[in-house]
């Protein structure tokens, strides 16, 4: 439903736009962790001797476990606070990607990769649902059109950031770029995002 001529447009408060911040830089981490390691099989095939057919399940591997993990936590994802199902999750997935950046064989790292998908699979959908609990109607579709620009931001900038890093230092590098920078961001959460529960009480 668009507003009415003359009305006045909905505007951001800073508490929004920080939101918005937050949940644009969440996808840009969660796209970028599932796309690196594709350009990487030159690096990771001979270091860890992983033959073509192996290196199709590591990349497959996260999108089958956040698959199976969306599928599950679509049933109880709406019983608890947004912020600590979104902690608790992110966390995973920032633990996932702790093992990625140190795995030494092939089982380690594909055993990391499907610990990351079950945890990073469902992020994507509890930031549109804040998106729909802290913006009005007026205001989703600009909002969603920030996060959803992560995706494009996670090619022209995180993964040339992420190859350069690899190239200089090892295909160890760009996953420990994206546990750092995801760590700092999820120190924000823990500080500034507040609680988003109003969904609980109307579900009673």
């Amino acid at each position: 439903m668009s507003s009415a001529p003359g009305s006045t447009p909905a505007t951001l408060s800073s508490y929004q736009k920080l939101v918005i911040g937050l949940l644009a830089f969440l996808q840009f981490t969660i796209i970028l962790d599932f796309m690196v390691l594709s350009p990487l099989g030159a690096m990771i095939m001979p270091a860890l001797n992983v033959k073509p057919p192996q290196f199709g399940l590591l990349v497959s591997a996260y999108a089958f476990s956040a698959g199976t993990a969306g599928l599950f936590a679509a049933g109880f994802t709406d019983r608890f606070d947004r912020k600590r199902l979104l902690l608790f999750f992110y966390a995973g997935f920032i633990a996932g990607t702790f093992l990625c950046a140190i795995a030494n064989s092939y089982v380690f790292l594909l055993v990391a990769r499907m610990v990351t998908g079950l945890f990073g699979g469902v992020i994507g959908s509890i930031v549109f649902a804040i998106t729909t609990d802290l913006f009005e109607y007026r205001l989703r579709g600009r909002v969603m059109g920030v996060v959803q620009a992560a995706f494009a931001a996670s090619n022209v900038l995180g993964l040339p950031i992420g190859l350069y890093l690899a190239n200089r230092w090892s295909w160890h590098a760009p996953f420990f770029l994206i546990v750092g920078s995801s760590a700092a961001v999820g120190v924000v959460i823990v500080l500034f995002l507040r609680p988003i529960n109003a969904h609980l009480s109307a579900c009673r």
